[in-house]
C-alpha cells in the first residue's frame, strides 16, 4: 500500500459528495482486502428497507477501494466498465461487502496494463445483512488504464 491508510480512508469515504453523505464506512483497508459498510439509517426507501442507489454504491465503490489500496496509483487509474446488481432480498440492516484480490491477481494486472496500456478484471461480490445473509450479488467489469 503506497499511501497512509487514513488518507485511503479518506478517499473511500468523503471523496465523493454523495457516498460521504450516505455515511459509508471502510472497516478494512488493505493490500488486497477491503471491506466496507453502508448503514440503514438515512439510506432507506419508501418501504423502510435500504434505497436500491445505496446498495449499488455499496457494490461499486470497493473497486476504488481495493485500487488504492492494491495497485500502484502513480502509474495507473481503475474505471468501471460495467455493474451489474441482483437484487435477492430487502434490505432491513446496516449491509456491508467485502471485496478481495489476490498479490498475483493484483500483480498480473498491472503487468498487463502497463504493457498495453489497460487490463481488464471483474469482481463478484455479496452484499450481506447483519445476520449473514445476502441481500444482493454484484458483478463489477473494471479496467486498469495506464496513466
Amino acid at each position: 500500500m503506497s499511501m497512509p491508510v487514513e488518507l485511503i480512508r479518506q478517499l473511500t469515504e468523503e471523496q465523493i459528495a454523495f457516498v460521504h453523505r450516505s455515511g459509508l464506512k471502510a472497516e478494512v483497508l488493505e493490500p488486497g482486502h477491503v471491506r466496507l459498510r453502508m448503514p440503514l439509517k438515512g439510506n432507506q426507501n419508501h418501504i423502510g428497507t435500504m434505497y436500491a442507489g445505496a446498495l449499488f454504491t455499496l457494490a461499486e465503490i470497493p473497486g476504488g477501494a481495493l485500487f488504492l489500496t492494491s495497485f500502484d496509483s502513480r502509474r495507473f487509474y481503475p474505471i468501471v466498465k460495467e455493474m451489474n446488481l441482483r437484487f435477492l432480498r430487502p434490505a432491513s440492516s446496516d449491509i456491508h461487502v467485502e471485496a478481495r484480490l489476490a498479490v498475483e491477481e493484483v500483480a498480473c494486472i498491472q503487468e498487463q496494463a502497463g504493457a498495453q496500456g489497460k487490463a481488464e478484471y471483474v469482481l463478484e461480490l455479496a452484499l450481506l445483512d447483519e445476520a449473514g445473509g445476502v441481500v444482493a450479488q454484484s458483478q463489477g467489469l473494471y479496467q486498469l488504464r495506464a496513466r
